[in-house]
């Protein structure tokens, strides 16, 4: 019998969303008005903001989505827009009863910064049997957001959550796993999250998601998202991470850049953000998807972590300039090139 190909390309499933954008001309206090500027929609939701990303990066690698839509107006625009990128939607379904989830994105543009208002829609009904790795030929499969997803982030019979059989089926089929969850203001981060790390080869986190896994504070009391990260503890964050069972790398970003650590080794990789100007930026939404697309795409082709975060903080700068997640992307050497010729910002 013949050896079967090497694996490749990038399965995603997860949260589907339609986000539905306003640029507000600054946020209200409560019971305030504030007036839109302008209205848009825009792809939203882990899988959808990356597989889009990585289409328009023009990654050489399949693309294939996995998920749960409404049969509505929504619902048949995701579909139209993933086959308008190339990517597989056999596993992308529609299903009556639920509308397809979405996001009101209200930005306001006097910040950059975005407030979510969300419908969980028919996401929350994506279970283990809607995956099936026994036909796909992908080299990784990312899954995410976690902590969003209600079937998956519910605990099984086992004491585990869902999301955690899903992932162990997708590595003994043989795919490399990728996880991302949400940044919600819960306690349930170490009975959903922490559960699942061992079946996790590529964590992606954020400063407050790190935080929340692993109890070490990264900025000082008080201190503002982007001011006073703490390198040291951003380094045992990271290893901590790894210790709680990751099984290859662990990503960390943030706004003044990223770090990542891999498994059997004591290094720290360290790469600053983009030093794009505060006029340029029209919105952040996406931005941590963008970061993970690019990274993936490096990874998937077996390039060293240094290239992988270089690539992804270039691929989040370049998806500021739009706001929406994925319609500023541009090609992997226009992304780059954005990002070199703009410099990055001095590690903290």
């Amino acid at each position: 019998m013949s050896a079967l190909p090497p694996r490749t390309g990038l399965l995603a499933g997860g949260n589907w969303i339609i986000d539905h954008v306003k640029l507000l001309d600054g946020w209200p206090p409560q019971d305030a008005l504030a007036n839109i500027l302008s209205q848009s929609w825009g792809n939203g939701g882990s899988p959808y903001n990356i597989l889009k990303d990585l289409s328009l990066l023009h990654a050489a690698f399949p693309l294939a989505a996995v998920g749960l839509v409404g049969d509505d107006a929504d619902g048949h625009r995701i579909l139209d827009d993933c086959r308008a990128h190339k990517i597989d939607t056999a596993q992308l379904r529609l299903i009556p009863g639920a509308p397809t989830s979405y996001s009101d994105v209200m930005t306001d543009t006097t910040t950059g910064r975005r407030t979510f208002f969300h419908q969980r829609g028919a996401n929350a009904l994506l279970s283990p049997a809607h995956f099936d790795f026994t036909t796909t030929r992908a080299k990784i499969f990312h899954l995410g957001y976690i902590l969003l997803l209600d079937d998956l982030d519910r605990l099984d019979t086992d004491g585990l959550p869902r999301a955690n059989a899903v992932l162990r089926r997708a590595r003994a089929a043989g795919l490399l796993t990728s996880l991302d969850c949400v940044s919600e203001h819960s306690d349930r981060f170490r009975t959903v999250v922490t559960p699942t790390l061992p079946e996790v080869d590529i964590l992606f986190v954020n400063d407050f998601e790190a935080e929340k896994l692993t109890g070490i504070p990264l900025r000082p009391a008080g201190a503002s998202a982007h001011s006073g990260l703490n390198r040291p503890a951003a380094e045992s964050a990271v290893r901590a991470l790894l210790a709680l069972g990751v099984r290859r790398h662990v990503i960390l970003h943030f706004p003044e850049g990223a770090c990542a650590a891999s498994a059997g080794s004591d290094s720290i990789t360290w790469q600053p953000s983009v030093r794009i100007p505060a006029a340029s930026i029209a919105g952040a939404a996406g931005a941590g998807d963008a970061f993970a697309a690019g990274c993936l795409l490096a990874l998937h082709d077996d390039r060293p972590l240094a290239d992988a975060l270089e690539l992804g903080v270039c691929t989040a700068a370049v998806s500021l300039l739009h706001a929406t997640c994925s319609e500023s992307i541009r090609p992997l050497a226009d992304t780059l090139v954005f990002g070199r010729s703009h410099g990055f910002r001095p590690l903290p």
